[in-house]
């Protein structure tokens, strides 16, 4: 038996948690068999705590948490043997495949990856998903051609927590980092990760009626979307990049194609979930290397099984500051 906390739905199709005790055998088929130290909150995981499961739990009971961290108690994989530390993010494991709000999990082989040299459990959690794709958008910048030299780089939705680890990877590496928020209050908070200038979000949240403005930005993370990702293109410096990972702000683009055209502006699109192997290794590596571990462990906030109800509403909200590591077995 283990602990768990499970999505149940009721008869009027509404989903409400509650902490059980499960046997092994519900487990679902894997490879892998892995006790879980910790799990984290992301904003899936706030949808799939939800009443209706943010349309992507798809059944019931179900077991939600996107991401884990742990130690493997047995396997059917030859990569992988008992006593191994490993770390799951993506595949759709906490939407469609049982998750990490446990103290057990089982999948497969291929979802997993080595827990990093250097990198305890518990900080790979604080990292989760939003970290990892904030490495992968950083990654991708590079790729492209970004450099500390070429000026300030944007990250909206700072205090979030792809925002948090995209801010301290960047300062970190030497760039000068701008940092957007809605909340005066957080103003400090990215200032100690690393940021060097405050953008309220007031001042980009609205759409212009010209499609460029001066040039002001070598590279941007976007986690917002909407009308602001609009704005942001049209303020990148020629051959500038914005690497976009979320859509807090809206799934629509009122944008135009000028910035593409006249400044060679590059939109890079950021996918977490189904990123390969490879790129996961290398990914997870440079965050072991270039993200400073006491800015990490500043932005953290401890959390349990039973806090998880209240902080699924609090990140669709926007209320949740940083990260927040989930001790599955406190």
């Amino acid at each position: 038996m283990f602990k768990a906390l499970m999505m149940e739905q009721n008869d009027e199709g509404l989903a409400s948690a509650v902490i059980k005790e499960i046997d092994e055998g519900a487990l679902p088929e894997g490879d892998v068999t892995v006790a879980v130290d910790y799990s984290t909150v992301n904003y899936k995981d706030g949808l799939c705590l939800s009443p209706k499961g943010g349309g992507l739990v798809r059944k019931y009971p179900h077991v939600p948490g996107i991401d884990f961290a742990g130690t493997v108690e047995a396997s059917n994989d030859d990569r992988y043997k008992a006593g191994d530390k490993v770390v799951l993010t993506g595949w759709r494991v906490g939407e469609a495949h049982w998750g990490g709000y446990a103290q057990k999990a089982r999948v497969k082989a291929d979802w997993l990856v080595p827990l990093p040299a250097g990198l305890t459990p518990a900080q790979a959690m604080a990292v989760g998903t939003a970290g990892f794709t904030s490495m992968l958008s950083v990654m991708a910048l590079e790729d492209h051609g970004l450099k500390p030299g070429n000026g300030p780089v944007l990250v909206t939705g700072a205090a979030g927590g792809v925002g948090s680890v995209a801010v301290a990877i960047l300062a970190n590496l030497g760039y000068e980092v701008a940092g957007v928020t809605g909340r005066p209050e957080s103003g400090e908070y990215l200032k100690s990760l690393g940021a060097t200038q405050i953008v309220a979000r007031e001042e980009l949240n609205e759409t212009v009626k010209r499609p460029l403005e001066s040039e002001t930005w070598a590279g941007c993370v976007d986690a917002v979307g909407g009308a602001m990702l609009a704005r942001v293109l049209g303020q990148m410096k020629y051959g500038g990049s914005v690497a976009a990972v979320g859509l807090a702000g809206g799934a629509g683009l009122p944008a135009t194609v000028i910035p593409f055209l006249l400044r060679g502006v590059n939109l890079l699109g950021i996918d977490s979930v189904m990123q390969p192997y490879d790129n996961r290794l290398r990914a997870w590596e440079r965050i072991a290397k270039d993200l400073p571990m006491d800015k990490l462990e500043a932005m953290v906030k401890p959390a349990t099984l039973s806090d998880l109800p209240g902080l699924g509403a609090d990140i669709l909200k926007g209320q949740v500051q940083g990260r927040v590591v989930v001790d599955v077995n406190a």
